[in-house]
């Protein structure tokens, strides 16, 4: 399914394998991804093209509605329409690696979309040891609209569908016989934990946890899009509410940090690794 990739490696051992081009259908919405994403003892917490969503790819960037063009994969959500097959899916472009190193990489990328480049993006993706069992993933992407025009960002909750509101920072996790617990410091459950603005946010398994954490004041303010009993997977919304405006030439960024640990982790210790993992 790929045709070029690199390791991610923390203290020498793998981590993570992030695909550059992948070789994937339009309706995919192809796009660079890590996956699979593993616990230092090596146990899968992503999934790349799962049964019951074939455009969920492990862990990237993925946005249903950039001015009306799908880079989410699948059916756009059409007010007063619902769930409808377009041909208006777009692609995520590899254009070159800034930096390339075992524990990460600066790359930039171009989101292409009917002939068009609409935005281009800086990646930067970092691996840090944290404990013996514990390690993170330091994400972050900044995106221009390189367009001569204002555009703008959407979901499918500004679109009129209520809870909807994916799109930006994405992580498919591992679907297991029992769904992952879902927890914040002070909100457990996803109807608690979807669609708050939390400093962090924790999706335990059979053996592994995420800590999902925004990094910076912007980033924090997006709410958490979490699923757990439909499928395991957590994003950061940066269209919950209302449409996310782009003045032509104008750049913004997101940052989140997460936390990939062996166990399960409670409370104390996914807040312990976060301090450790977001301190400056």
């Amino acid at each position: 399914m790929s045709t070029e990739s690199l390791v991610l490696r923390v203290a020498g051992r793998p981590v993570g394998r992030y695909v550059t081009r992948p070789e994937l259908a339009p309706a995919l919405s192809p796009r660079p991804y890590l996956h699979p994403v593993t616990t230092l003892a090596g146990t899968a917490v992503t999934e790349l093209s799962p049964a019951d969503h074939l455009h969920h790819l492990g862990v990237g960037v993925a946005v249903p509605d950039v001015e009306g063009h799908n880079f989410w994969g699948g059916r756009t959500y059409v007010r007063d329409r619902g769930p409808t097959e377009l041909d208006n899916h777009g692609a995520q472009r590899h254009s070159a690696f800034q930096l390339r190193d075992p524990d990460g990489f600066v790359e930039e990328l171009r989101w292409v979309a009917a002939g068009a480049e609409l935005l281009r993006e800086r990646r930067t993706v970092a691996a840090t040891e944290l404990t013996d069992t514990a390690w993170a993933l330091d994400f972050t992407f900044s995106l221009t609209n390189t367009t001569s025009a204002p555009l703008s960002i959407g979901s499918p909750a500004t679109n009129g569908r209520p809870g909807a509101a994916y799109g930006g920072f994405f992580w498919r996790a591992r679907k297991e016989a029992e769904p992952p617990v879902v927890f914040t410091a002070d909100a457990e459950g996803e109807e608690a934990a979807h669609g708050t603005r939390a400093a962090w946010l924790a999706l335990a398994g059979a053996g592994w946890t995420l800590v999902f954490a925004g990094a910076t004041d912007r980033t924090r303010r997006d709410p958490w899009f979490v699923r757990t009993s439909e499928y395991p997977g957590v994003g950061s919304s940066l269209a919950h509410e209302e449409r996310l405006p782009v003045s032509a030439g104008e750049t913004f960024v997101r940052r989140v940090v997460t936390v990939v640990a062996d166990g399960r982790l409670d409370r104390d210790g996914a807040a312990t690794l976060v301090r450790k993992a977001v301190s400056p």
